[in-house]
């Protein structure tokens, strides 16, 4: 029989040579995308599993399709696997994405024009918060609110309140995208709690953090729904989950089948399941604590340089960078010219940009992937530094070279946990 790798590259050779490319490119570069990560080999043989061939419409119990035994063990296992990680008392691990996980959370509880209290994208909110361009935003009334950078970026929540108690909203939305903050949510509750409305949470940048109970938890503090992507700092595949108080438990079920999507990919939600059980181990606490350690240590590395970092610094594994304030250059360039170097990051608007999306004033970076290649504090000031210079000379193609050829050195000291029993 034709080993799996030779088989492969037979079947399609223009496929698989980009996926093999794609590896040698995360192997050598240095990952600094916040929302991005390396999953478990595990994760990608479940991805990779039979389970793709089945349809699972509806929920184990009261499904549309015959052939159910094992799909129904594994859906309640991921939700019991999720409920016990996040101390939830009902979980949906069926959406298949982020987008959507939010989404069902909107139509299950709101009408047409409908408030929603949520914060501005260019602060931090993400787009499926009510960003004027998105179906929901346009669907629903979304009240946004904004930090204060009187306050070092933090959320004025005498303001906040103020909105609330003017506008009258059914949700109150924290959650962020590019927010270096961590979030008051007993401040947040106490809100909603006072205006009569659910108070909802959008974990998806921190819910690692959160799994490994080195961030706060919102659910503890009484929130009634928290949403969250199975990926980024929880090391998953790419997915949605969306958690809530048991009296919400048929509304947001729902809302999701046969509201808005048909059958789940039960090979993601048997990955999910792996994520979790794997988040519930001590090497992953240990794990989340040096991802808030390594932000650190690189906010504190570039800091030292003179970049301007918006809100001051980090509280979480996220730093957003005033490209423009530390080195004249727009957000656009500053990813192309670290790009060249070998790190990855992302264009990123910051509060009140006066800048266009696509040609922004800041990047943003994050150490989630530098961890689980196990990269200590030492190597984030390292990082910085290349960060720092790169920006600094972005025409001095010799001096990107070299850091580039830097940064593949440090990259084969720290490979990707994994990568050796890929088959490509």
């Amino acid at each position: 029989m034709m080993p799996f790798r030779e088989f492969c590259f037979a079947s399609d050779p223009e496929v698989f040579e980009v996926i093999a490319g794609e590896e040698l490119r995360q192997q050598q570069g240095i990952n600094l995308i916040p929302s991005e990560n390396y999953t478990y080999p595990e994760v990608l043989a479940a991805l990779g599993s039979v389970l793709t061939n089945k349809y699972c419409e509806g929920y184990p119990g009261r499904r549309y399709y015959a052939g159910q035994k094992f799909t129904d063990q594994l859906e309640n296992l991921a939700r019991e696997r999720a409920c016990r990680l996040f101390r939830a008392e009902h979980a949906n691990v069926q959406p298949l994405s982020g987008s959507p996980m939010n989404q069902a959370v909107y139509l299950a509880f709101m009408k047409p024009g409908d408030t929603i209290l949520g914060m501005d994208l260019s602060h931090g909110g993400h787009l499926t918060h009510g960003a004027p361009v998105s179906h929901m935003g346009q669907l629903f009334n979304f009240v946004r609110y904004k930090t204060a950078p009187d306050r070092e970026g933090a959320i004025d929540f005498n303001e906040l309140r103020h909105l609330a108690l003017q506008t009258r909203p059914k949700i109150v939305l924290c959650g962020y995208t590019s927010y270096p903050r961590e979030y008051d949510y007993a401040a947040f509750r106490a809100i909603a709690t006072e205006v009569g409305a659910l108070a909802m949470a959008d974990i998806s940048h921190v819910a690692g953090m959160i799994a490994a109970d080195v961030l706060p938890n919102p659910l503890d503090a009484g929130f009634d729904i928290v949403t969250t992507t199975t990926h980024k700092s929880l090391r998953g595949p790419r997915g949605g989950m969306i958690l809530c108080k048991k009296e919400y438990a048929r509304q947001i079920d729902n809302s999701v089948f046969p509201g808005l999507q048909g059958g789940p990919h039960m090979n993601s939600i048997a990955a999910a399941a792996i994520t979790f059980r794997k988040a519930a181990e001590s090497s992953f606490k240990n794990y989340a604590r040096q991802v808030l350690a390594n932000a650190r240590a690189l906010a504190d590395g570039l800091s030292a340089a003179g970049v301007v970092l918006v809100t001051g610094g980090t509280s979480n594994h996220m730093l957003v960078a005033n490209t423009i304030a530390s080195f004249g250059l727009d957000g656009k360039r500053a990813e192309q010219t670290l790009e060249k170097a070998g790190i990855a990051t992302n264009k990123q608007v910051i509060p009140d940009d006066p800048n266009p999306p696509l040609r922004p004033s800041g990047i943003r970076l994050g150490t989630p992937a530098c961890s689980t290649r196990g990269m200590p504090e030492a190597e984030m000031r390292k990082i910085a530094g290349w960060i720092a210079e790169a920006l600094a000379h972005p025409d001095d193609a010799s001096r990107l070279e070299r850091i580039s050829g830097e940064v593949r050195d440090l990259s084969a000291r720290f490979p990707i946990p994994g990568f050796d029993s890929l088959p490509w």
